[in-house]
């Protein structure tokens, strides 16, 4: 009886421990309901790995209020990343099917069907690393996002956080980075080329000028007109 109780325990121990972890994600996620992120989870990474080639690497990120980032950029993003952003709960089930037909017949991941809320859930508290567990987490921190913040909220900080080049992160550090210009100011084209980076932006900031950049920025562009945002 002794090792089923030890294992009870352990078992009971593992649940309590993964049932306040869920309470310190929900926490920060309510906190941010009112409050801006000073950082996340994705920017301390990406800040670690430019200090180790440079002690005084720093990361280029401001902050900036929703009514001062452009429409443009808005539309951009939404038409990019997630077209049915308004209306989805946080998951576009259609999006992940197709996503997933595309990756089994090109037989590799290049697609990934993630809802803009799903990239939040992984660029506040997670790593980049694939596994099961993390799905698992990003679901279970999208839920949160879509119960605690209304849409307008959740965009507002997906379009202050995410990454848009190396060490740069945010709309107006991006818009000055790439554009010398506010987030506010930002041209249609501009707006769709940035949006076109968000899949790998460390990547295009290296080839700003690429084939494939340049195209899908142009697919962008022309679906800007039909996108809706909060």
């Amino acid at each position: 009886m002794k090792p089923l109780r030890l294992i009870g325990r352990a078992l009971l121990v593992l649940i309590l421990l993964l049932l306040a972890y869920q309470l310190w994600l929900f926490g920060h996620v309510v906190w941010w309901k009112y409050y801006n992120p000073s950082e996340t989870s994705f920017m301390d990474q990406q800040l670690d790995v430019l200090q180790d080639k440079n002690p005084d690497a720093e990361l280029k990120h401001v902050w900036v209020p929703y009514a001062k980032i452009s429409p443009n950029l808005k539309r951009a993003l939404v038409a990019g990343e997630d077209a049915k952003f308004l209306e989805h709960e946080g998951f576009d089930w259609e999006g992940m099917q197709a996503a997933w037909e595309k990756n089994q017949k090109k037989g590799r991941i290049s697609a990934g069907g993630s809802t803009i809320s799903q990239q939040l859930a992984k660029n506040l508290f997670l790593s980049g690393k694939r596994s099961y567990f993390r799905k698992a987490e990003e679901a279970a921190i999208t839920l949160m996002l879509e119960a605690v913040m209304d849409k307008q909220r959740i965009f507002e900080i997906y379009l202050n956080v995410i990454e848009w080049g190396n060490g740069v992160f945010g709309a107006e550090a991006a818009a000055r980075h790439y554009y010398k210009t506010s987030a506010a100011n930002l041209s249609a084209g501009q707006a769709a080329k940035m949006a076109a980076m968000v899949p790998n932006p460390r990547y295009f900031d290296k080839n700003r000028n690429h084939r494939r950049l340049l195209r899908k920025a142009a697919i962008i562009q022309r679906r800007m007109a039909y996108a809706d945002v909060p």
